[in-house]
């Protein structure tokens, strides 16, 4: 009976024992596991390609706004009709098509109507204002034709420069077509970015690890104080793409 409680005794410790060994081995091997695997994990290197292109707009939003002004309702109606007709057959002389100019609703403010206005009236009573839109692809026709609308101010419209700072937005609307071209252009610079860095580390460019494609801006093509994207026929596309790369 002492024998046996004794061979129990001996095995339970040499159990115990095993036991603890295995403890201590796998306590180095997990650390030791995970350590080795963040070290390949930070085994990497993050890089920017930019690329940049020049467009020119496609589209073109041109407000002509203008105002009459007098005392009698109807006839300043009759004035609005006739100038609208005038800017009219101004755009369709310039080369617009009737499909290209749509005429928007007139707006007439009677100043009597205004509860804070003056006790003396001194100027005209209505103030009436319609807007005539030119929406082409033709952009080059609305930048020539802005050029001459001096020629409508000598027949006595009056454009309301207050409500439109400038009258055009020149608009590229071809973005998703060099999505594409401008993307491999970015990936190409930010991996000639990761070879240089590899060869002053002395590691290799292994595969993508992951990438961002970034945003695609469009700036103005003269990019100068106060320049405005809008305002500008010429553009300038500008994507940077975040690429991470695994280093071997």
């Amino acid at each position: 009976m002492a024998e046996t409680e004794k061979s129990c005794g001996c095995k339970g410790k040499c159990f115990g024992a095993a036991v603890l060994a295995l403890g201590i081995a796998l306590g180095g091997f997990f650390p030791g596991y995970y350590y080795y695997q963040a070290k390949i994990n930070n085994n990497s290197v993050s890089v920017k390609g930019l690329a940049e292109m020049d467009v020119k707009a496609d589209l073109a939003v041109w407000d002509l706004k203008f105002v009459v002004t007098g005392n009698d309702l109807q006839l300043s109606r009759q004035e609005v009709s006739s100038q609208a007709a005038a800017i009219r057959q101004f755009l369709l002389e310039k080369g617009f098509t009737n499909e290209e100019i749509s005429d928007g609703r007139i707006e007439t403010n009677d100043l009597m109507a205004n509860p804070y206005r003056s006790n003396e009236l001194n100027g005209a009573r209505f103030i009436l204002t319609q807007t005539i839109k030119v929406r082409t692809h033709n952009v080059d026709l609305v930048e020539n034709a802005l050029a001459q609308t001096g020629d409508l101010i000598g027949k006595g419209v009056i454009f309301d420069s207050q409500s439109y700072g400038y009258p055009v937005s020149y608009v590229f609307t071809r973005l998703n077509e060099i999505k594409p071209q401008m993307l491999e252009e970015a990936t190409k610079n930010a991996k000639e970015a990761a070879l240089e860095f590899a060869k002053s580390s002395g590691s290799k460019v292994g595969k993508i690890r992951r990438a961002n494609q970034g945003v695609f801006s469009i700036l103005p093509g003269e990019q100068t104080s106060n320049a405005m994207e809008m305002q500008q026929i010429n553009k300038k596309v500008r994507v940077v793409s975040t690429i991470e790369y695994w280093l071997d």
